[in-house]
């Protein structure tokens, strides 16, 4: 049941009913080119393998494990500073407890001989039961920034967007006295009285710290609340059991990315889409693209992989981020019109069909009727409608040629920048593309 059953949770589509119309491939022509910008240098504990957990253990530790029973549990990653982390699971019940609750305990442990505060500026968290339900939405929904979402994924990350009130559970700071480890958060995954028994988390902080410490994300499978010390016991065990053994890097064929279990380097990126040597962007007849998000073998002909590294991650599990869930994009496109006629300007975003190869432009899918590849809130401004930021609630399926994000309008010679801010959704399927697309103008 849960091979079925599993996938609507996760954001793929099941079609019933009568056959679907043909689809056809369709190339548009324009350029394609590599995201201008960056990651930051941010470290950010990305805790999404395994993403269904089966059992109790550790999830994600960046404790050192020396003198600990399982050593190779512990990544040692000390953390100091700003640093952010993205967790994502799912929960289905356990054998021989069906109706049970997986508990996420977030451990924090300072690594220094003085007490030390961690910060917790920001955050957001939900369930996908009752909180945020993958409910069938419209592509395209214009939205307050708060009241349209699908799924854990696209609610949390819209949250963060939008800088929605801080959660109830969340709490703004926590001090560690010397090697002392605490417990953060206990946050569960209930599945009792579900049809079926399948619930989701998805879990995003920032957070600050004014000395060396380490993270941990545990899981504990329990009717009751756990104790503190019960998840702080888990320390000492094992890894919960790892999923979707990833491909080695390199390796020719097909390729499994898995998921992330590690510390990835940088949590935002930055971008100036500008022409090149130019301070602005000039749109002629043709569209422009630009790939979000992309990785191995899905460049869509640019060479450019976005992934993050991982400073360090468990062995079988991905090693990069592919797909950079969580990941802010904050990106600025400076357009001139340096034609003597006024232009217009269609600015989308999309999901072409992921490929490697330069196609002299984008393919996509007509209609695109297939599985979802994206969904989640997008904030923009600098369109026609007004100065102020707008937030679109976008829903893209495989092959979509997408949404607009709103019409951008010059006269001769003038120049406006338009601005567009996403973090990357838990269970999105990369690549998605930002795209300008020039509107064709009657001669009359």
């Amino acid at each position: 049941m849960r091979t079925l059953l599993l996938p609507a949770l996760l954001g793929a589509t099941l079609i019933h009913g009568p056959a679907l119309p043909l689809a056809s491939q369709e190339l548009r022509s324009g350029e394609v080119r590599p995201l201008p910008g960056g990651l930051d240098q941010r470290l950010l504990v990305n805790d999404n393998n395994p993403e269904v957990v089966t059992e109790d253990g550790i999830l994600l530790s960046t404790f050192d494990g020396s003198g600990r029973k399982v050593p190779s549990a512990h990544l040692n990653v000390p953390l100091e500073g700003a640093f952010d982390l993205f967790s994502h699971h799912v929960y289905a019940g356990a054998k021989g407890a069906p109706e049970s609750t997986l508990w996420l305990g977030v451990i924090l442990g300072n690594r220094s001989d003085r007490p030390v505060t961690v910060q917790v500026p920001s955050g957001a968290t939900y369930l996908s039961q009752p909180g945020a339900p993958f409910l069938p939405l419209p592509a395209r929904m214009e939205h307050d920034g708060l009241s349209v979402y699908a799924g854990p994924g696209s609610r949390t990350a819209g949250d963060l967007i939008a800088g929605a009130p801080r959660p109830a559970a969340l709490p703004e700071q926590i001090t560690l006295e010397p090697k002392a480890n605490a417990v953060l958060l206990s946050l569960p995954l209930p599945v009792k009285g579900l049809d079926p028994l399948l619930n989701g988390r998805t879990l995003q902080l920032r957070l600050r710290s004014d000395g060396p410490v380490s993270l941990a994300t545990v899981g504990l499978i329990s009717d009751q609340a756990p104790e503190a010390s019960a998840l702080l016991a888990l320390l000492d065990g094992d890894l919960s059991a790892k999923e979707h053994r990833a491909s080695p890097k390199g390796a020719a064929g097909s390729i499994i990315y898995s998921r992330v279990s590690g510390i990835q380097i940088g949590s935002r990126w930055s971008g100036q889409l500008r022409d090149p040597g130019s301070k602005t962007l000039a749109v002629g007849d043709q569209p422009i693209s630009w790939p979000i998000a992309s990785l191995q073998r899905g460049s869509l002909g640019t060479k450019q992989v976005q992934s993050a590294q991982l400073k360090a991650f468990y062995p079988g599990t991905s090693w990069e981020a592919h797909g950079n869930y969580g990941v802010e994009y904050d990106l600025q496109l400076p357009l001139k019109n340096s034609s003597n006629k006024t232009r217009r300007y269609d600015l989308r975003l999309e999901s072409p069909l992921k490929t490697d190869r330069n196609q002299g432009g984008l393919k996509f899918i007509s209609p695109a009727k297939g599985p979802i590849f994206f969904r989640g809130s997008v904030e923009v401004r600098g369109s026609d409608d007004g100065p102020g930021r707008r937030y679109l609630h976008l829903v893209l399926r495989k092959g979509d040629p997408g949404q607009s994000l709103g019409m951008i309008t010059l006269g001769p010679g003038e120049q406006r920048t338009a601005r567009v801010r996403l973090i990357v959704p838990a269970d999105i399927t990369p690549v998605q593309v930002l795209s300008v697309v020039p509107v064709k103008q009657s001669d009359s």
